[in-house]
C-alpha cells in the first residue's frame, strides 16, 4: 500500500505534487496524499482539481480532466460527468479548506486519523506561511510596532501541534532563507523551531538532519539545511530552508543527499512555448499600437551619453523589426504544442523535459501575456536588449535618462544610493531564474522576459515552468491568484527528489522491523505519466 502523506500549509500542492508522482519500478505510487489543507480559496480549488485529475489520469475518464482545462467544457459541465462527480467526492476527503489556528483541531484531527487507518509510517510534509520570516517581508516592516505581534511568526506551532498529536515516522518542512536571520524578542526563530521539533512531547525525538549536507559526526549549522535549488536542476536561484526529521526509535536510519546536477538555464525551461506578445492598456490594444510603442522605443536613447548608446539603439531597432510577426497575445489554452527538442540535451535538461512535458494537454495551458504601458514597453525592449548583448540584467543607473521610470528612488546623478536599482529585472536565458515569489502577480517588472521580440513579463505557465510544475497542472483562479499560487510554491521536481530519498529511508526502517521481501524498489529517476 502506498504510504500517507499529510500536506499542511499546502498551497497549489507543489510539494504534494513531488511526493505523489513518485513511482515504483512497477509504476505504482509510493505515496498516497491521504489530506492537504489549504485555507486560500483559489489554492484549495487547485488543490481539489488537481486531486481528482490523479483518481482520474489513466482510466478512459481523465479526457474529461483536459476537455475542462483547454476550455472544451465549463466547470458546471465537467463536474456533472458522473465518473467525474464520483472523483471531486473523493478528492474532497483529501484536499480540505481549512486554516490552521483557526479551524477546530478535533476535525483537523478526525481527518488525519481518517487518512491514516492505523499507519506509524507515515509522512507529514509542508511549510508554514513565511511572510514573517522573509527578509522582503521583515525590510517592509521595520517600523511596525505590531509585527512582533504577528501570528504568523508561530503558524510553526500547528505543524508542531500535529507532530505531537500524530507522530509521523518523518517529517518534511519547508520555509524562507530569511528563517535563519530572523528574530522574536532577541531569539532566533530558526533555533526556537528547531528546538521544538527535535523535542515535540515527553518520550518523542525527531533528528533534524539535512537533505543537503552530512554533519560526519560533528555537527551541523543552520546554513547547512538550506538548499540552493539551481544546484539540482531547477532553473531557479530559489533558496530555501528544508528541514528533514526523523523520529528516533531503534537503529539509525541512514539517508542519501541530494545529487548536484548541471544548472538549467531560463531558455532552457521555456524556449519552447509559443511565442507571443504583450497587451498594451491605457489606450486601445491592437498589434498596432503595440508595435508602434516597440518600434519607437530605441528614441529613448537619442542623445544618451553612454558607449553602448549606439549598438543598443540599433539592436533595439531590429529586434523591433522582427517584433512585427508575433500577433498572438496568447491565451488561457493555445493548441500549438511546445516544439519538441532536437538538440542533443544533457542528462540534467533531459530530466527536466521529462518531467515537465505533457504531451496529452495537446497544447499549452495559461500561457497568455497581460497588459503593460507603452512606457515599461520601451524599458522592457531595452532591458531585454541590453541583457542578450552583455549577458546581465541592467540595474537602474544602466538605463537613458528617458527610460528613467517617475519615481522619487528611480533618479540617479545626486549621489544617494538607489534603494531598489534593480526594479525592473530580466531573466537572462542563460542563467537559471530569479526566485519566482508571490510578488510576480503585481506588475512583472522583476520578471522580464528575455527575448526582446516579445517584449513583455512572464506568463503564468512560464512561471510554472521555472518552478516545475508540469504542463498539466492547472491553477484555478483569476489570473494574479494563478501568479501567486505560483509564486508561493514548492518547485514539483524538488520535492519530487526529497520525496526520493525519504520513501529509501522508509524502506531501511521497513527491513529493520520485517522481512524485506515485499519491498519495492525506486528508480533511479520516477516514470512520468
Amino acid at each position: 500500500m502506498p504510504i500517507p502523506i499529510i500536506d499542511l500549509f499546502a498551497g497549489p500542492g507543489g510539494l504534494g505534487e513531488g511526493f505523489a508522482a513518485l513511482k515504483d519500478e512497477s509504476g505504482q505510487p509510493v505515496f498516497r496524499l491521504g489530506v492537504s489543507i489549504e485555507k486560500e480559496a483559489s489554492a484549495h480549488a487547485t488543490l481539489l482539481l488537481r486531486a481528482v485529475f490523479r483518481l482520474l489520469d489513466g482510466t478512459p475518464d481523465e479526457q474529461h480532466y483536459y476537455d475542462y482545462v483547454t476550455g472544451s467544457i465549463t466547470a458546471a459541465q465537467f463536474q456533472a460527468i458522473p465518473a467525474v462527480a464520483r472523483a471531486f467526492r473523493e478528492a474532497r476527503n483529501e484536499a480540505h479548506a481549512f486554516e490552521l489556528g483557526k479551524t477546530a483541531e478535533t476535525e483537523i484531527d478526525e481527518k488525519i486519523r481518517h487518512a491514516l487507518q492505523g499507519s506509524t509510517s507515515w509522512v507529514l510534509i509542508g511549510g508554514p506561511p513565511c511572510q514573517a520570516y522573509s527578509l522582503a517581508g521583515r525590510a517592509r516592516r521595520t517600523n511596525d510596532a505590531s509585527f512582533s505581534k504577528d501570528a504568523k511568526h508561530f503558524l510553526y506551532r500547528e505543524y508542531l501541534r500535529i507532530i505531537r498529536a500524530h507522530r509521523p515516522a518523518i517529517f518534511v518542512m519547508e520555509n524562507v532563507k530569511g528563517l535563519l536571520s530572523s528574530k522574536h524578542s532577541g531569539r532566533s526563530m530558526f533555533g526556537r523551531i528547531f528546538d521544538d521539533l527535535s523535542k515535540p512531547h515527553d518520550g518523542v525525538e525527531y533528528e533534524l538532519r539535512s537533505f543537503v549536507c552530512d554533519d560526519r559526526g560533528l555537527g551541523l549549522s543552520p546554513q547547512d539545511y538550506l538548499i540552493e535549488s539551481e544546484r539540482f536542476g531547477i532553473p531557479q536561484t530559489r533558496h530555501r530552508v528544508i528541514l528533514l526529521g526523523v523520529r528516533k526509535s531503534g537503529s539509525p536510519i541512514a539517508h542519501e543527499l541530494l545529487e548536484p546536477m548541471r544548472s538549467i538555464g531560463v531558455r532552457d525551461a521555456i524556449w519552447d512555448l509559443p511565442m507571443i506578445r504583450s497587451r498594451i492598456s491605457r489606450e486601445e490594444d491592437s498589434h498596432k499600437s503595440w508595435h508602434r510603442a516597440v518600434a519607437g522605443a530605441h528614441k529613448a536613447l537619442k542623445g544618451w551619453r553612454s558607449e553602448n548608446a549606439r549598438g543598443l539603439a540599433e539592436s533595439m531597432k531590429e529586434a523591433a523589426v522582427t517584433a512585427a510577426s508575433v500577433y498572438s497575445t496568447g491565451s488561457a489554452f493555445l493548441k500549438e504544442p511546445p516544439i519538441r527538442p532536437v538538440a542533443r540535451m544533457n542528462t540534467t535538461e533531459t530530466a527536466y523535459r521529462q518531467w515537465v512535458l505533457r504531451p496529452k494537454v495537446g497544447g499549452v495551458l495559461q500561457h497568455e501575456a497581460r497588459s503593460h504601458m507603452a512606457s515599461d514597453l520601451a524599458r522592457y525592449l531595452f532591458a531585454a536588449t541590453f541583457a542578450s548583448v552583455t549577458g546581465r540584467s541592467p540595474r537602474l543607473p544602466a538605463y537613458p535618462p528617458e527610460l528613467l521610470p517617475e519615481h522619487r528612488n528611480a533618479g540617479v546623478g545626486d549621489g544617494a544610493p538607489i534603494p531598489f536599482p534593480d526594479r525592473f529585472r530580466v531573466q537572462c536565458g542563460d542563467d537559471p531564474a530569479s526566485t519566482i515569489v508571490s510578488h510576480i502577480a503585481k506588475d512583472g517588472h522583476y520578471y522580464i522576459h528575455y527575448d526582446p521580440m516579445q517584449c513583455r513579463s512572464l506568463t503564468v505557465r512560464e512561471a510554472a515552468r521555472l518552478q516545475t510544475f508540469p504542463d498539466d497542472y492547472f491553477f484555478e483562479g483569476n489570473r494574479t491568484q494563478q501568479y501567486v499560487q505560483v509564486g508561493n510554491a514548492v518547485p514539483p521536481l524538488l520535492a519530487n527528489r526529497l520525496a526520493r530519498i525519504v520513501w529509501k529511508m522508509l524502506g531501511q526502517s521497513a527491513a529493520q522491523g520485517s522481512s524485506s521481501k515485499s519491498r519495492r524498489r525506486v528508480p533511479a529517476e520516477a516514470p512520468v505519466a
